[in-house]
């Protein structure tokens, strides 16, 4: 007889508990994802590049229009904290210094990946749909290309684009987000 493992689910408050008692330290990457404690990939030269690129092109097209949000935790759930590479979010006054950025705060996600690839899109991208964020996109660094989620139906993406290096990305849902897919992969 083998014995069934259980794993232990935590919502966000307990999350944060347990970076108060010192369990969770204030450098650990992790995040919280359906309930999980994820621990989140080493972030190289190539990624952060893009992430700078994405961040420096939201800023000047946006910057007066809505919160470039880069690398910071987005509240989805009571059990769903991920902490998305890039967020374009609603414009705010206080620049969410009053509680974090919900699902309904998020106008487009962005998850550069290179060597988490298949978990983004198997994992992330499907939450950000459950959480009704109305585009997101994954940044697929090796193959050089960006995959454009949007059209939410039953919370669940139902379209994907798929943009290569000399193509020219526009946004689904968010007017005036227009730019070359070099502009981020470089």
């Amino acid at each position: 007889m083998s014995a069934q493992l259980e794993k232990w689910h935590f919502n966000v408050d307990q999350y944060y508990r347990l970076a108060e008692v010192g369990v969770l330290k204030p450098d650990d990457r992790v995040e919280l994802i359906e309930g999980e404690i994820v621990k989140m990939s080493p972030i190289g030269s190539p990624h952060a590049a893009c992430v700078t690129r994405t961040n420096r092109l939201f800023q000047s097209t946006f910057a007066q229009r809505a919160v470039i949000w880069v690398q910071n935790p987005v509240r989805l759930s009571d059990f769903s904290e991920p902490v998305p590479d890039v967020a374009l979010l609603k414009p705010r006054d206080d620049f969410y210094a009053e509680h974090l950025p919900t699902a309904d705060d998020v106008l487009l996600i962005v998850e550069v990946s290179d060597s988490t690839i298949l978990s983004d899109r198997n994992v992330k991208i499907p939450l950000y749909a459950r959480a009704g964020i109305p585009e997101a996109w994954l940044v697929n660094l090796p193959k050089k290309m960006i995959e454009v989620y949007y059209d939410l139906v039953e919370n669940r993406y139902r379209k994907c684009l798929k943009f290569k290096r000399g193509e020219i990305l526009v946004s689904p849902t968010v007017p005036g987000l227009s730019l070359k897919v070099s502009e981020i992969i470089g």
